[in-house]
């Protein structure tokens, strides 16, 4: 027996991708490396693990070995449930035939198996290739507020790229009255994100029917999006207004990347209540700021460094804010060097705050020895530890550093 979920989604990646020419002979788009660390899959499995949605359908088609390998079990977004998870769901031979996925419709057409076994209310239908964050919880209240059948996400767009978009022309209240794809003369700047939530049983129904027509693309932007609007059903868009990319370009691609980049990106991997997971570990890159120096230095995953490090080691997860010197010393896991403070010669332990302008430890000339630092503490602005002192909680109340 299945457990029954509210929802459940529908990763589309099956895409050639071949405008990402040779980065994608060997693999499926969504598999394509991004940010120094990921995967295109990752941001889009990382939304439905940070939305709560539990149970995922990864439907590949071209070239899926490295996404199938990738994605394994889905340990890594937490998606490895014994009651849905993640699985991967490529074309297979039915009882009549066995056809590749033939469109977005089609491909999930072929697994409505798959999403009746769960009994859900609704169904969510992604795409596999595009750089965002997103709460899809907050889209699905939404759906369920308007008492849609359907519910497409939209961003605005300059409308001189709009052409380019299958745009949505709305009501004042959202409800969509007109769909149109990639119209030369668009009448508004609401462009479809690709991605939808329908009434499951509603959706069955018109995926049955656009499945025994012989004239359809099997389409949801060309078939099924039309057909229900022109059956009168309850459609809205739900508006975007946050970063979203479609990397289906090298151009794109090459944007998006110098998106991440900066003291203050378009689009921040370090969002600490937004964790983006990816098979490689649960922290994002390390980065180096405009201002930053580092010199003879080992710069693991997850660091922000905007200051001076020299010969120095950080473990994952430090961030070292402008105008902080660190020389020779090790830095271990998630410490923070505010503003101005300088650390010589020490070994600071894990989860400790370093006040702005404080002064850890001295020059090796001192000959006093390593200065090192108890984890979890928070030394405040200013504060001065010499050379050779061991400090752990007692010593900052003994000293009356607080």
């Amino acid at each position: 027996m299945y457990t029954k979920k509210e929802c459940v989604a529908m990763l589309l990646a099956g895409g050639q991708g071949s405008r990402l020419y040779t980065l994608t002979e060997k693999t499926a788009k969504p598999a394509v490396p991004f940010g120094a660390k990921y995967r295109i899959i990752d941001f889009t499995l990382s939304n439905c693990v940070n939305s709560g949605i539990d149970t995922v359908g990864v439907l590949t088609q071209y070239q899926p070995l490295v996404l199938n390998e990738y994605i394994g079990n889905g340990q890594p977004w937490d998606l490895d449930r014994m009651n849905g998870g993640v699985m991967v769901l490529p074309p297979y031979q039915g009882s009549k035939s066995a056809d590749w996925y033939t469109g977005t419709a089609n491909a999930i057409y072929q697994n409505l198996n798959f999403i009746n076994r769960y009994d859900p209310d609704y169904v969510l239908v992604l795409s596999g290739d595009h750089i965002y964050k997103m709460d899809y919880s907050a889209m699905l209240d939404y759906h369920k507020k308007m008492n849609a059948a359907a519910t497409i996400a939209v961003i605005d767009v300059p409308i001189e790229q709009a052409s380019r978009f299958g745009i949505m022309n709305t009501e004042e209240d959202g409800r969509i009255f007109e769909f149109e794809e990639k119209p030369k003369e668009p009448k508004s700047t609401k462009a479809s994100m690709g991605i939808y939530i329908f009434n499951r049983k509603l959706l069955a129904d018109y995926l049955i029917a656009d499945e025994n027509d012989p004239n359809s693309s099997k389409d949801f932007g060309k078939n099924i999006i039309p057909a229900m609007l022109a059956a009168g059903e309850r459609m809205y868009a739900y508006s975007f207004s946050g970063y979203w990319k479609d990397v289906g370009t090298i151009q794109s691609l090459w944007e998006a990347h110098m998106d991440l980049l900066g003291d203050d990106p378009v689009f921040n991997l370090y969002d600490a209540d937004w964790k983006i997971y990816s098979r490689s570990s649960v922290r994002p890159p390390h980065h180096i700021g405009s201002d930053a120096k580092v010199v003879n230095s080992i710069v693991t995953e997850g660091c922000e460094v905007h200051g001076i490090v020299e010969n120095s080691v950080l473990f994952g997860g430090v961030k070292i804010a402008r105008g902080a010197y660190v020389r020779n010393s090790i830095i271990m896991n998630d410490t923070q060097i505010r503003e101005g403070a300088t650390v010589s010669y020490s070994i600071v332990d894990s989860d400790t705050e370093i006040g702005a302008g404080a002064c850890i430890g001295e020059a090796k000339e001192s000959g006093k020895g390593i200065t090192l630092i108890g984890s979890g503490l928070k030394l405040p602005h200013g504060a001065t530890i010499p050379a050779g002192d061991m400090v752990n909680e007692q010593y900052l109340a003994d000293k009356k550093i607080n």
